[in-house]
């Protein structure tokens, strides 16, 4: 895949905020919540599995490892005053080919006590303003399982639009698993940017 151009790591911020919340960095003290929300059915009702603690660490592991090589990546969502650990919100390249890479993504993964809230919507937005406004990127894109109507509620909030035309089978999932059917929802930056 050709690399997508972004500014050199260590001229992007190192935390976003927004109205609730502040998008920051990884640290040592947040891989116990990270395990728990990964170990939540709830929250990983859309994955193929649940993670194990060794599978969540090397999560974070591979974020930390973005981060210092991009300057960018799937921040922790903190809600000052309310909780230092609320889930991550963020952008990266795939790890995998398909007709649309290479790309950036966004995504999200938040534990549930603070679902219902807007809080992905919200910082979603913060991510994009950084994509479209710091990183310059003409296009972002986000996905998902077909069947994940929350998580394309935000999408659509967001702006992004689909065309099934974009659908696809996503390569990290098992063939013919209810999970593998996936959806692909695009932005573009407003000429205004």
């Amino acid at each position: 895949m050709k690399p997508i151009p972004i500014p050199a790591a260590n001229d992007l911020p190192t935390e976003l905020h927004t109205t609730r919340l502040k998008l920051r960095r990884w640290r040592a003290e947040d891989l116990e919540s990270y395990a728990r929300m990964n170990a939540d059915p709830a929250v990983m009702e859309f994955f193929p599995n649940l993670l194990t603690r060794e599978e969540s660490d090397a999560s974070a592991a591979r974020s930390m490892r973005y981060f210092e090589e991009h300057g960018f990546g799937p921040w922790v969502v903190e809600i000052p005053n309310e909780a230092l650990f609320a889930g991550f919100i963020g952008i990266w390249s795939p790890r995998f080919e398909a007709h649309f890479t290479p790309c950036i993504e966004i995504g999200w993964r938040l534990a549930r006590p603070f679902w219902g809230r807007g809080l992905a919507t919200e910082g979603a937005r913060a991510a994009l303003n950084f994509a479209f406004e710091t990183l310059h990127l003409d296009e972002v894109v986000s996905m998902t399982a077909c069947i994940n109507s929350r998580s394309r509620r935000v999408m659509e909030k967001l702006g992004m639009t689909r065309s099934p035309d974009d659908d696809f089978q996503h390569p990290l999932v098992p063939a013919g698993h209810i999970l593998c059917p996936h959806v692909l929802y695009r932005i573009r930056r407003s000429p205004s940017r």
